[in-house]
């Protein structure tokens, strides 16, 4: 791409891991009895589900890190908090008229692997013992390879995780030192060799770019080892710098970070560097083996994007349990509470512990869709008469300039 367009394009953006975006969202939320009747209605399309459960606990803060977490060495929280999401599952099964159909499932955090392998075995168990597994089912959890045991590996495996996504970030020390992420690469190599030899069948890495020191030498040296330990797919997405947000990014200063160009040219080198290595551009950020099932529906131009990022699954009903997930039925969103103990008080009375949503006019489910075409297929159809809207029309007269 030319310069001077990278100049003039170079501004924030959302991410649009949903649309409306979170900070347009409605004012009000919806109530409890609205959102049980979005997720009805979504469900009784055809019973299935995909599921994520937010994990937020760490033990120690990586600087660089803007997720819902809470830091602490005491372990003693594991069983209540897993006691409380359990409590939320069991809400929402109490509104289903039937088993659902789970097609997803993924455990985020924070750090997944903070909690010990039993007590994670329990929460899934929980969840398994209520649901029809799906016979393709994709069952995933984020791993920090500093903390992410043979018992934990060995556990999710034989309750049907095939997927792990591997907290990389970058390889060089330094960068590991200024972000306080606490790893080596001896503990990437043993996670993804255990994850092999157990069967696991896909590994993501989420790599960075744009993060404090880093150089091209940096992401040369990174990818180096990528092509070496070959994972399944590849996360490679933007640093995104917000200290007033985010306090702990303070850590370091901003002349420590590239920017502009700069900041492009390493995208882009390991853009190159992937592809030579046999990957697939998937989406907007991810990266794919042709052999990975991303790489596979994305020929097939049926790939979608949900809160839980590229997957090959369309599911209309998306719960999440949890302080601060976001559950998605389609025709509405809502966020959960993010203080840990507001969250199990409010999940104590019985309640779905909303904060925040917003309910999807017909015309914002219209050009969502629009959207999803775009950062999932590069593409999408103006004169589709089911994807016609005024509000369409009205933002391609602002895209005149770009033609």
């Amino acid at each position: 791409m030319k310069a001077h367009l990278l100049s003039k394009y170079n501004i924030p953006a959302p991410r649009y891991t949903s649309y409306p975006t979170v900070p347009f969202w409605q004012k009000t939320a919806p109530t409890q009895e609205e959102w049980i009747s979005h997720v009805q209605a979504a469900f009784n399309e055809n019973n299935e589900i995909s599921l994520y459960i937010h994990l937020p606990y760490c033990e120690s803060l990586c600087t660089y890190c803007g997720c819902n977490k809470r830091i602490t060495k005491n372990h003693g929280v594991e069983e209540p908090y897993i006691n409380s999401v359990i409590k939320e599952w069991k809400q929402y099964l109490r509104i289903l008229p039937k088993r659902p159909i789970l097609k997803e499932l993924h455990l985020g955090g924070g750090t997944p692997t903070f909690f010990e392998a039993r007590s994670l075995s329990k929460l899934v168990c929980s969840i398994l013992d209520e649901v029809v597994v799906s016979e393709k089912h994709h069952f995933s959890f984020e791993a920090h390879p500093a903390s992410t045991t043979s018992d934990h590996l060995t556990a999710l495996r034989a309750i049907g995780f095939n997927r792990i996504s591997i907290g990389v970030q970058d390889f060089d020390n330094d960068i590991l030192k200024i972000i306080n992420r606490q790893q080596t690469y001896e503990d990437v190599e043993r996670v993804v060799r255990e994850s092999r030899e157990l069967g696991y069948e896909s590994i993501n890495f989420d790599l960075i770019f744009g993060l404090p020191l880093q150089t091209p030498t940096h992401i040369l040296s990174t990818f180096q080892k990528v092509n070496k330990l070959r994972p399944d797919r590849i996360a490679f997405y933007s640093y995104a710098h917000v200290p007033w947000v985010k306090p702990s990014q303070r850590a370091y200063n901003e002349k420590d970070l590239p920017k502009g160009q700069e900041k492009r040219y390493l995208y882009d080198l390991g853009k190159k560097l992937l592809e030579i290595g046999g990957y697939k551009a998937i989406g907007l950020d991810h990266f794919a083996l042709p052999t990975d099932a991303l790489a596979q529906v994305t020929k097939k131009g049926t790939l979608h994007r949900n809160f839980m990022g590229y997957t090959p699954f369309n599911t209309r009903l998306n719960l999440a349990l949890g302080a601060s997930s976001i559950s998605d039925s389609w025709t509405a969103y809502i966020q959960n509470e993010k203080k840990i103990e507001e969250y199990q008080r409010r999940v104590d009375l019985g309640e779905f512990p909303i904060t925040k949503g917003d309910a999807l006019t017909k015309e914002d489910q219209i050009l969502r869709q629009h959207i999803l075409n775009l950062i999932c297929n590069y593409e999408t159809n103006w004169n589709d008469e089911r994807l016609r809207c005024e509000g369409l029309y009205a933002g391609l007269e602002r895209l005149a300039e770009m033609e």
